[in-house]
């Protein structure tokens, strides 16, 4: 097939990027490995927010003030482009808008947040404020910031609407495509499982970890995974709101309205307890301290209803990647390295690089400029970069022979050694061992096994696997080789 512009990913940042451009008169193709939301989108708590998790005064320090005003002329802009996608294409979204509390963690002073309320008023926030004489009804808390005006929604209905859209606009989607190899160029293609080929104009990798990019923007951004929990509330018990916490790692939470054959109630979200992907196997313990967190200060929480975790890309200096992908061919663009803000930012990217292909001036271009090289960000460059070289040190440990295969409970694995190689040893609910190479596609670092998802895990640069060695996550893009037994 023939395409302007040939999207890989069908997340927040590939579905929004197809919308716009679809609406510019553009013949769009969407490719997905999976299905429309089915990656990270469907994982998050869907915040849309202005407020920055890694926080103003820290942009404004890595960006200058002139930085974090266009952060936050960017996400402000993309709350209100998706508010008025959802009045233009009438999608019943949950879309709600709401104020957002930054409180501080127990025992932190205002010190703290008197800098942030004065960054973020620099940055053209002026609205926001600091409020002493807390609790707010429900919530146990000391001073908080107010952030106004913030939103959120229902991220798989949004999708849905904007499927409508982009093929009533003349753009097609297909699903469960992966794409194997993507050149950009004159002659730019993307080339699928199935043997299948896009043609295009411009080429669009919107897959959360871009799967195109071997090593450059892997060093300028580490994977974390993040854990999240839902818990019945009696309807109305606490205020309709975002919160977050100023905690490391930090804490967000909102509600979710559920009517259903039992009644009307809150659905209570919390997320947290981050760490770096493939580098702890204790989601259930990171659950529990999620769950104990929340009931400290939500008394009248009921029973926990859901457990799940996602992963978040986070760039050493707080904003994403978003534009031509680095030593690339000009009609390469990426959008990636989301730090939490993946709505906002996957709506940015919809606006960011619409106007690069449009060939229009975007004042936030540079900010959002996966080439950029941010001189104050070194150090969190270097520490991250220093844990990665660690994990392919460890690699080369001796670790388990092949003989503890038999201590490997059902439905559980584990990585031994064999000889010089590592083995990634599933055992399956029947008893059968499955093995394959421990080696990530990506770049060889080693896997590691998360009892929570059931799924190989990459320390290094965040590459996933399930429990049989498929990819479902990047920047690997091919399935761990099967071992001889």
């Amino acid at each position: 097939m023939q395409a302007d512009v040939c999207i890989v990913g069908a997340g927040m940042a590939g579905m929004s990027t197809a919308y716009s451009l679809a609406r510019e008169g553009k013949s769009v193709i969407v490719l997905d490995a999976g299905q429309i939301g089915g990656g990270m989108t469907e994982r998050t708590t869907a915040h849309l927010s202005n407020a920055l998790d890694d926080q103003y005064s820290q942009i404004e320090r890595l960006h200058g003030e002139q930085g974090a005003k266009f952060a936050a002329q960017s996400h402000t802009a993309a709350i209100e482009h998706i508010e008025r996608i959802i009045a233009a294409e009438e999608i019943d979204c949950d879309f709600e808008r709401l104020d957002g509390y930054l409180f501080a963690a127990f025992g932190e002073s205002e010190t703290n947040l008197e800098r942030e309320m004065k960054a973020a008023n620099r940055a053209g926030l002026v609205d926001v404020e600091l409020i002493r004489h807390a609790p707010l009804e429900g919530f146990q808390s000391g001073p908080y910031l107010r952030f106004p005006r913030q939103a959120q929604f229902h991220p798989l209905k949004y999708l849905a609407g904007l499927a409508r859209a982009i093929e009533r606009n003349g753009g097609r989607i297909f699903t469960v495509t992966r794409a194997t190899d993507i050149k950009g160029g004159t002659s730019a293609y993307v080339r699928t499982d199935s043997g299948h080929a896009v043609s295009a104009k411009a080429i669009v990798v919107a897959t959360n970890s871009p799967i195109n990019d071997i090593v450059t923007i892997h060093t300028k951004q580490a994977p974390y995974t993040t854990y999240a929990i839902s818990a019945r509330l009696p309807r109305g018990s606490v205020q309709r709101a975002l919160y977050w916490d100023t905690h490391d790692p930090y804490h967000y939470v909102r509600l979710h309205g559920v009517a259903d054959e039992t009644g009307e109630y809150d659905l209570l979200i919390v997320g947290g307890e981050d760490h770096k992907t493939g580098q702890a196997n204790d989601g259930e313990q990171r659950h529990a301290r999620l769950e104990n967190w929340a009931r400290e200060r939500f008394h009248m929480m009921e029973d926990v209803t859901f457990r799940w975790s996602g992963q978040v890309m986070e760039p050493v200096d707080g904003v994403a990647f978003i534009g031509r992908n680095p030593s690339d061919f000009r009609n390469v663009y990426i959008a990636t390295g989301d730090s939490g803000m993946g709505m906002t930012h996957g709506a940015i990217a919809g606006m960011l690089i619409t106007d690069l292909i449009m060939e229009r001036e975007n004042p936030w271009a540079d900010l959002y400029d996966p080439s950029r090289k941010t001189l104050g960000a070194l150090e969190k460059w270097t520490k991250e970069n220093l844990n990665v070289a660690a994990r392919f040190m460890k690699d080369f440990s001796a670790g388990e022979s092949m003989a503890a295969m038999e201590k490997i409970s059902a439905a559980e694995g584990a990585v031994l050694r064999q000889g010089l190689k590592k083995v990634a040893v599933y055992r399956d609910e029947h008893g059968e061992a499955h093995q394959l190479s421990a080696k990530c596609a990506h770049l060889g670092c080693v896997v590691s096994w998360n009892s929570l998802e059931k799924s190989w895990d990459c320390p290094c640069h965040g590459s996933r696997y399930d429990r049989y060695g498929q990819v479902i996550n990047g920047p690997a893009n091919q399935n761990l080789p099967k071992m001889e037994k």
